[in-house]
């Protein structure tokens, strides 16, 4: 017996999330039909009220429903610093730590050749825009520490040296292959309190 057209529909397109593979792809779609049509209806309005109403901050990049987001928009803010980071979950996990009052740029992603990502896939040209505004003094790349999190942050470091500007680095406060999102609020903390200026 074949899968009914629209069904086998909503599974393919729920595969799209990271990490969900077919046959958990299949039980979220025989959940939502079966034991909550009315969370399947809001998860649908949801997803549409926020493709509709997202967009990228003009000068950090990260999501917002304005031009500029809070942060950026925040005068309080220590303008002479930017922290570069992969995703919108690793800016979120850095203020946690309440240990950064600078501003940030987001790259929406990190180099992988594997992967065909290169340095025209991610927000590169922006970033270095917003780095080179005369404000900017210290960039502090806080890409994760894995193999494509440290390429991109060895990528970025020598462009923006080129630019004469102060590059450092989020200490190993992290473990080797961690990523941002999973990392506890005062480990992260620590390695922001120990970066290190990265010289050539």
């Amino acid at each position: 017996m074949s899968t009914p057209s629209s069904l086998q529909h909503l599974i393919d397109s729920l595969r799209v999330l990271p990490g969900v593979g077919p046959k958990s792809a299949s039980r979220m779609a025989y959940h939502l039909l079966q034991r909550d049509q009315a969370g399947a209806g809001e998860l649908a309005h949801a997803i549409m009220t926020a493709l509709a109403t997202l967009k990228h901050c003009q000068l950090c990049n990260t999501f917002t429903e304005s031009d500029i987001c809070e942060i950026c928009a925040d005068e309080n803010r220590t303008h002479e610093q930017l922290c570069v980071v992969e995703m919108p979950t690793d800016l979120l996990m850095v203020e946690h730590t309440l240990a950064y009052h600078g501003l940030y740029f987001v790259l929406m992603g990190r180099l992988s050749p594997l992967d065909g990502i290169g340095p025209k896939d991610i927000a590169f040209s922006r970033l270095l825009e917003r780095a080179s505004d005369g404000i900017v003094k210290e960039v502090i790349l806080s890409t994760n520490f894995t193999v494509e999190g440290e390429a991109t942050a060895h990528y970025l470091a020598e462009m923006l040296r080129a630019r004469g500007l102060t590059v450092s680095r989020i200490a190993r406060g992290l473990p080797v292959g961690g990523e941002l999102e999973h990392a506890d609020p005062s480990t992260l903390a620590q390695a922001l309190v120990e970066r290190r200026t990265l010289t050539g």
